[in-house]
Formats: structure tokens, sequence, C-alpha cells
């Protein structure tokens, strides 16, 4: 019986040795009340050179646990802030980004830092924002030009639904570029049928949707089957 108390003793010691398993903060995409005229920031972007900009432009309110949200601008709308340093780092943006695009009441904007040291890591995110995931990608290639675009988001948000450029399908050209380039990823794709395809199918969704047949007017046969294959088949 001697040899029990040690045996106890002994197990209560290695449980306490082991190292406790740190648990990831749990993902907030739910509605988040955003008064007129303010951005609800994200904790860590306070005394940032981001939010700095825009102090006495627009108010700026701070919480925490808004992961994976970087900042909202409404109650149904936010950023996605993709850094340099996030680009350099891997592939872990993916997950806040799948989680938004997720969600059945928040439209996320995905604004991402295009800098000479991240320039090569943009256009697997581009392809997976845009061509993956749908959503609205707009590159930037500072903290102070993320200031004044999302000054410029905040103050489209006050107009009226039909003066609001942001809420009357104004998305595609204010990314023209970036899904120019991003539909000349498709496999047989240069700039000149790129440009033809947006012509006829001005949305992702709608190219990604497009049969064969709606296709082979634009691109050609053997194209338009590649480019259906693209997006059907598993990746």
């Amino acid at each position: 019986m001697s040899g029990e108390p040690a045996q106890v003793l002994s197990c209560i010691s290695l449980f306490k040795s082991r190292p406790r398993m740190e648990r990831s903060p749990p993902d907030r995409t739910g509605p988040v009340h955003v008064p007129f005229g303010h951005v609800v920031a994200n904790e860590k972007w306070r005394g940032s050179q981001l939010t700095r900009g825009m102090q006495g432009k627009i108010k700026l309110i701070f919480e925490d646990g808004l992961t994976p949200v970087d900042f909202y601008l409404s109650s149904r709308s936010c950023i996605l802030y993709i850094t340099e340093a996030d680009l350099v780092a891997g592939n872990s943006y993916r997950r806040r980004l799948v989680v938004v695009r997720n969600s059945s009441h928040l439209k996320g904007i995905v604004i991402v830092e295009k800098t000479q040291m991240s320039e090569q890591y943009f256009p697997a995110i581009q392809k997976f924002t845009v061509l993956d995931l749908g959503m609205v990608l707009l590159p930037v290639a500072s903290h102070m030009e993320a200031s004044g675009l999302m000054i410029q988001l905040v103050q489209e948000q006050t107009k009226e639904p039909s003066k609001n450029p942001f809420l009357r399908k104004k998305w595609p050209v204010i990314s023209e570029q970036s899904l120019l380039q991003t539909v000349q990823q498709i496999p047989g794709i240069g700039k000149i049928k790129a440009r033809l395809l947006l012509q006829k199918f001005p949305s992702i969704q709608q190219l990604s949707n497009a049969s064969i047949q709606e296709l082979e007017p634009v691109v050609g046969q053997a194209v338009a089957q590649q480019i259906h294959a693209f997006f059907t088949q598993p990746r």
C-alpha cells in the first residue's frame, strides 16, 4: 500500500508537467454594430500607421475579439487586411478569407500589400481570392495608400445605394486590372482573350458558370474546354 501514494504523486506530477494546448481565438463573424460614419477596428491595429492615417477623417472604434476581421465598415461589410509579412510567411491567411467568404451575412473586401518584397507571392493570393473565392481584392503599396482607400470606402458607405459605386456593380471596375491579370492565369488565356472574356462575362462568377457552348464563340472550342475544365475539375 505504501507504494500507492508515490504512484499517485507521480501521476499528478506528470499531468502538471504536460504543456497546455493553446487554443486559437474563436473566429467571430457575427453581427457587429458600426455607428454611421465610423469604422470598428481590430484592437491589434491601434497605434499603427494604417489607423493613424485615418484619424481626423473618420472615427475609429477599437475592439478586441474581431478575428478574423480587421475592420468593419458596416454591420455587413468588412476589410481583411493581408500584410507584406502575411504573404511572405505562407498561406495561413487563407483560413481567414474562407471563414468570411462562408459567412452568410458578411461581405468581405480583401486589401493586400503588394510591395517589392511581396510581389512574387501576389499572383497566388490573387488567384485564390478572386478565382477560387470570388471575393474583391484591392492591392495597395503602403499603409498610407490603404488608409486613403478605406476612407473612400467609408465615405461611399454613406451614399444612397443608387449613387454608391461600391453597391452598383462597380467592384469589377475598381480591380479591373487585377481581374484581368487573374483571368490570364487560366491555361490558354492571354491578354486579348482575357479582355474578350470579361466583356462577355464581366465577373468571375459568370465566367466560372459559363458552359462550353457559351465560351466557344468568344475563344474557340479548345480554349473553351480548357476554361470549363479549369473551373469544374478539382484542383
